[in-house]
């Protein structure tokens, strides 16, 4: 895979950063989760596409399950408030990293950081910012 030897064995000593994407609630449109998660793959990561309609509590069942070290929440639908709060309260102090786009307003940005989502890419992050930021964060947490 091209890309994987810079990124195989980061996380864990051994194996390949592991990240679950995923879309929450009711937001049916996921051309651009598709498009990160192809991108992490491509770039070495082990990637757990849940699909759409998930619930806080798959998404994080799911990552708990996957052994993930992070969890890429793609919104459109304006819920990303409520869903990325009940997100963070079920992953409580596991080492699960956050990150999260889509069509989130900047003045909302600070209230998510404060919840503890680590970063959010609003509309126009390249998909090269978005791989190089995983590997970076994954690797300092």
């Amino acid at each position: 895979m091209p890309g994987q030897s810079a990124w195989h064995g980061i996380a864990m000593g051994n194996r390949p950063i592991r990240v679950v994407v995923a879309k929450a609630g009711l937001d049916g449109h996921d051309r651009g989760a598709k498009v990160v998660a192809r991108t992490l793959r491509d770039a070495g990561c082990e990637v757990i596409y849940t699909g759409l309609h998930q619930s806080p509590e798959e998404i994080v069942t799911t990552a708990i399950q996957e052994d993930a070290d992070a969890i890429g929440l793609s919104i459109l639908s304006g819920a990303h408030l409520s869903l990325f709060k009940r997100i963070m309260e079920l992953i409580g102090d596991r080492k699960i990293l956050v990150f999260g786009g889509g069509v989130i307003p900047d003045d909302d940005i600070t209230e998510l950081t404060a919840l503890g989502v680590a970063k959010i890419f609003t509309s126009g992050a390249s998909t090269h910012e978005i791989a190089e930021w995983v590997k970076e964060a994954v690797v300092h947490r």
